[in-house]
């Protein structure tokens, strides 16, 4: 476009967004959204209708992404479907509804009160200044404060929560959502339980390599593999000695498999056996009783087959008996 082509009105115009966007929507939104939104809001200026078929062709996409970013910006309620077509909202009143609304019904004076939230209200100040540089979005406040009242984390958590995220380079909230997920699982809610929570996680870790390296697999275990062990560890409490002796037992074959190594390891847990010593008698113990069966069946077998000689013997004389 050459520039004295360009419409006066357009040169000197100017389409603003408000900074919010960018704090909540713009790192989540694909680039295509993104463009779908920006070319949307300049329309909206001049109240221009613009057909879907249209908005493909001026922005060179494929209609299937237009409709999807239509429908992504709808889904966040940056659009608003109307019978005639599409409303843009006004993004500063949305975030100040989803900030203020809920809280209608509570007393400023009574949150102001409690220590508790004092504490929350330092935590969510650090996590402000440390990952958001002081520009945290209001809506974030609204969903901390939320995930405390879930979760009944500790402020110290709540704070690790966001340092795990944002080390990871995912400071997006579903992200954060699902981590926070998995920690309430593993009954995490101090600092403590957080901290022995990572002491397991570098166990298993451990055991994973020791495992994959003992059975001479050399590579990472699959999901289905380190189920078995996160069973052996977490639920029936058994370490690495207890394992390598169930590791020793399957060595031996030529295909061990993580099946039979759980046989044998939930064997040991459903006779109560906790420590390599139990273990270690129950296995001796074990092939002295089959080792007293076969020499029991072998000394049987050994008379049935004595007596099974002199009956055939007996049989063979009164059948070869001479009458006189």
């Amino acid at each position: 476009m050459k520039l004295e082509s360009v419409n006066e009105s357009l040169m000197f115009s100017q389409t603003s967004l408000p900074d919010i966007f960018f704090t909540e929507y713009f790192s989540q939104a694909s680039s295509d959204a993104i463009k779908v939104y920006l070319y949307l809001l300049f329309l909206s200026k001049y109240s221009k209708e613009i057909k879907i078929n249209d908005l493909a062709k001026k922005l060179e996409l494929p209609l299937k992404t237009i409709q999807d970013s239509v429908k992504y910006w709808e889904n966040e309620g940056l659009l608003l479907k109307k019978t005639s077509g599409y409303e843009l909202t006004n993004i500063q009143e949305l975030e100040l509804r989803k900030l203020y609304n809920p809280r209608i019904s509570l007393s400023p004076e009574a949150i102001q009160k409690t220590a508790q939230n004092q504490y929350r209200a330092k935590a969510i100040e650090n996590i402000n200044n440390e990952f958001f540089q002081g520009v945290m979005s209001p809506s974030w406040y609204g969903d901390i404060d939320l995930w405390f009242s879930k979760y009944s984390f500790d402020e110290e958590v709540m704070i690790a929560l966001f340092r795990y995220c944002f080390e990871r380079s995912a400071l997006h909230k579903n992200y954060i959502q699902t981590v926070a997920e998995a920690w309430a699982n593993n009954n995490i809610k101090t600092f403590s339980d957080l901290d022995k929570y990572y002491e397991k996680q570098e166990t298993l870790s451990k055991i994973y390599k020791t495992i994959s390296k003992k059975l001479g697999l050399n590579r990472q275990l699959s999901q289905y593999e380190t189920a078995y062990i996160d069973k052996w560890v977490m639920d029936f409490g058994y370490d690495l000695k207890i394992i390598e002796i169930a590791l020793k037992k399957t060595t031996a074959k030529t295909n061990p498999s993580f099946d039979y190594i759980d046989k044998l390891i939930s064997s040991w847990h459903e006779r109560n056996l906790k420590t390599p010593e139990s273990i270690e008698k129950f296995i001796l113990d074990s092939k002295q009783k089959n080792k007293d069966i076969k020499s029991f069946e072998k000394k049987n077998s050994y008379n049935n087959y004595k007596q099974r000689s002199y009956d055939d013997f007996s049989n063979l004389y009164a059948n070869n008996s001479i009458s006189i």
